[in-house]
């Protein structure tokens, strides 16, 4: 079963890449706009699934805390508009390598000197990083780098927070409301430009509801079978999922830079990984 939910989870986070970029990508709605249905629909859900599992008695305070739901808003909120200008699978890549960039950066902190091992895979991964980020014909967006690279790092800093919660499920529930209602000032805002059909609505609630809410509750039922380092390990997938989306579903091509700074970034973020020291 641990196998079955791990798998279903991993589908998920890569499908949050593809349904941002066909939905960004085609014009079907603005970015502000899909953030906002994303995190609210999210949000819906997964209070409906802690209705459903515990009752009114969830509901006595809400769960969560504003500082992650902050980091909630800005990862997701960064996450759409760099995939105005960046492809589902480079963002992917992108966004996969700042997450464990910062948490591995953050344990290294807190745990003192990397081993031999780590610095080796981290130093592979960076220069892969580097060299898939470097100018050229083949470079992505450097703007659109930018903004998932700091999507990425919201994210870290969210899972981090959420390191040791006694009630992930409820505690992300908590978070997505907050930073639901983080969106509304986002109408108001005339650096927006707001343009929205019925097929971009339609993409952001698949992307809040079965993605993002339906995802995580999966993942977090597939956790307890996991190993710290296998449930970390596990998430290299997410970028390759979503490399093979976007070339069969979306149409996209990879270029030789991508593939090769794939290769290398997930190799050494996973020997990174696989060599940290136990606690």
């Amino acid at each position: 079963m641990t196998i079955l939910l791990t798998v279903l989870a991993m589908l998920a986070f890569a499908a949050n890449s593809l349904l941002a970029r066909a939905a960004l990508d085609g014009a079907a709605i603005d970015a502000a706009s899909y953030t906002a249905i994303r995190l609210v629909s999210g949000a819906l859900a997964l209070m409906l699934l802690i209705y459903w599992q515990r009752g009114r008695d969830a509901f006595h305070a809400v769960p969560g805390n504003w500082p992650s739901a902050v980091a909630l808003f800005s990862y997701a909120l960064a996450f759409s508009l760099a995939y105005l200008r960046l492809g589902a699978a480079t963002g992917a890549l992108i966004l996969f390598a700042s997450v464990q960039g910062t948490m591995i950066s953050w344990g290294i902190v807190k745990r003192n000197r990397p081993t031999g091992l780590e610095l080796t895979g981290l130093v592979l991964a960076f220069a892969a990083f580097v060299y898939l980020l470097a100018p050229g014909l083949n470079a992505p967006d450097p703007y659109g780098s930018m903004l998932m690279v700091a999507s990425g790092i919201a994210w870290g800093v969210y899972s981090l927070r959420g390191r040791g919660s006694a009630t992930p499920l409820g505690d992300t529930a908590g978070n997505f409301v907050r930073s639901a209602l983080i969106c509304l000032p986002l109408s108001l805002l005339p650096m927006f430009a707001h343009h929205i059909t019925p097929h971009g609505v339609g993409l952001a609630a698949a992307s809040g509801v079965l993605a993002s809410g339906l995802g995580y509750a999966i993942w977090y039922r597939a956790l307890p079978g996991l190993s710290t380092t296998q449930a970390a390990v596990v998430q290299l997938t997410v970028p390759v999922i979503a490399a093979s989306g976007a070339t069969s579903m979306l149409g996209e091509s990879l270029s030789t830079r991508l593939v090769l700074s794939s290769l290398c970034i997930l190799c050494g973020v996973g020997l990174a990984i696989l060599s940290r020291r136990p606690k």
